[in-house]
């Protein structure tokens, strides 16, 4: 779903001119992506759009998949060790690197994960049932090795 949004916050800025953040999630909900602006918020800084007097554009150097580390290499270089408990997993990092685990998890929008919160070196993530968090465990196992 975030791909898709993502991709079709890129079709409007290329065919229209959008000036303000609320005529972007008004545009993104004629098309059926209804957002909140703190999602807005986060679509735009993830898709480094820059704003301008003639409303946002995208970045001089589109941003792709290709320019990003793999989930594979985010778990595998930074992630210890997860835990669960009950519906909740804890990912244990290095130090420090509990924000960009954190967002990799987020970039990947698995239907297990309902939200993660990061500190420091610990990334909390919540999953809608005991066995979802089960199966998100393993896969995160997978990735760590």
């Amino acid at each position: 779903m975030k791909q898709q949004r993502h991709n079709a916050i890129r079709e409007l800025l290329t065919s229209v001119t959008v000036t303000s953040q609320d005529e972007l999630r008004r545009k993104l909900a004629s098309r059926g992506f209804t957002v909140t602006q703190a999602t807005l918020s986060r679509d735009i800084r993830e898709l480094k759009l820059n704003k301008g007097p003639g409303g946002y554009a995208l970045p001089t150097h589109a941003i792709t998949d290709d320019d990003l580390p793999g989930i594979d290499d985010v778990l595998g270089s930074f992630c210890l060790e997860v835990r669960q408990a009950q519906n909740l997993l804890v990912v244990i990092t290095t130090t420090g690197s509990a924000q960009p685990v954190a967002a990799a998890l987020d970039y990947e929008d698995w239907p297990e994960v309902i939200g993660s919160i990061a500190g420091d070196d610990t990334v909390l993530i919540i999953c809608a049932s005991d066995a979802k968090a089960a199966t998100l465990k393993a896969r995160i196992e997978g990735y760590i090795g």
